[in-house]
């Protein structure tokens, strides 16, 4: 889908170029009906004002922009260096936006694309569910990194593990050492991305041994705390321990959340894996060398974050079209977990 241009907002408005140009910079002289009109417009058919005008007059530069929903989450970090590394050795710039959680990242993206002139996107973390008319309307390559997309379908390129299956896996781990009242440290009930999955996964793997699923063992993020975040995991595990609710296991939707419940059991006199059981996902270093080590799922990433460069660039030079890579995770048996008598 073309872009439309400043002059048929113009024209749909029934007013000159330049009037549309003091509405995008609320310039005072301008009436606020005919204002209010060109800014609905714009919203209505997706305009975004190029920010230099020089860049309508030069070829596209040679520049990969890499979004970031997230950044806080210690899970990226390694990824992101990856990226740098991979695009700077082609010869290409490279920028990383943070997006912020309620934020959508696709219409940063189209910004971006228009404003930056770029040759390629990668979307890393968060995006899991846009429309195909909103997705469209990016004219460049891009690949979506360690979210799953298979809502999308194929014709989207993306680098992912099963975060379903691979959550499943887990939980069932944990079923088969006995547990089988395991609190869930979840993401937000609005998360239409990763959390799912991995809420989807642990009902599967529950449903799989016959135990039923207790949504009052759910634990969801909080609007006002990072997902991923040690902070997060503290602050639903304590919920959790002063609700009273009996389990022997915390299955956090990853390594980071896992850690910050540890730390709230340690708080609240517990001992783990003792008294209660801790699990993660995504096998970062941190859940290696933590003490007690966390049980968790370890994530390909660095294999991951390459691919995605790899298919990027392929996609850019036209020797590959979109598609879908899966990687196996591994399953890492640490100290967190016991097995009940």
């Amino acid at each position: 889908m073309e872009q439309i241009t400043i002059k048929e907002v113009a024209k749909l408005c029934g007013v000159g170029v330049s009037t549309v140009s003091r509405a995008i910079n609320n310039h005072p002289d301008i009436n606020e009906e005919t204002k209010q009109k060109v800014l609905e417009t714009i919203q209505k058919y997706n305009y975004v004002p190029n920010n230099s005008a020089r860049n309508l007059k030069r070829s596209d530069s040679n520049t990969i922009a890499v979004l970031i929903k997230g950044i806080s989450n210690p899970f990226f970090s390694e990824i992101v260096q990856v990226f740098e590394r991979e695009i700077t050795k082609q010869k290409y710039s490279f920028v990383l936006q943070h997006v912020e959680e309620f934020e959508d990242e696709v219409d940063i993206a189209i910004q971006l694309e228009k404003e930056k002139r770029l040759k390629g996107i990668v979307f890393l973390g968060g995006l899991s569910y846009h429309t195909e008319k909103k997705l469209k309307q990016l004219t460049i390559p891009f690949v979506i990194s360690t979210v799953d997309v298979t809502e999308l379908g194929s014709e989207y390129a993306s680098v992912t593990v099963d975060n379903t299956k691979e959550s499943r896996k887990l939980v069932d781990y944990l079923c088969g050492c006995g547990h089988k009242r395991i609190a869930l440290l979840a993401a937000s009930q609005k998360d239409e991305s990763i959390g799912k999955l991995r809420l989807t996964g642990y009902r599967q793997a529950l449903e799989a041994r016959g135990i039923p699923y207790d949504e009052s063992l759910v634990m969801w993020t909080k609007e006002n705390l990072p997902t991923y975040s040690m902070e997060n995991g503290y602050a639903l595990a304590k919920e959790l321990l002063e609700s009273g609710r009996d389990f022997t296991c915390i299955f956090a939707i990853s390594d980071s959340v896992a850690i910050g419940a540890c730390k709230a059991l340690f708080d609240a006199g517990k001992r783990v894996p003792e008294d209660c059981s801790v699990a993660g996902f995504d096998g970062l270093g941190i859940a290696e060398f933590y003490q007690p080590s966390i049980t968790t799922i370890r994530q390909p990433r660095m294999e991951m974050a390459e691919a995605t460069i790899r298919l990027l660039f392929d996609m850019i030079e036209g020797r590959e079209t979109a598609k879908r890579q899966v990687y196996d995770a591994e399953l890492i048996i640490g100290q967190s977990v016991r097995t009940l008598e």
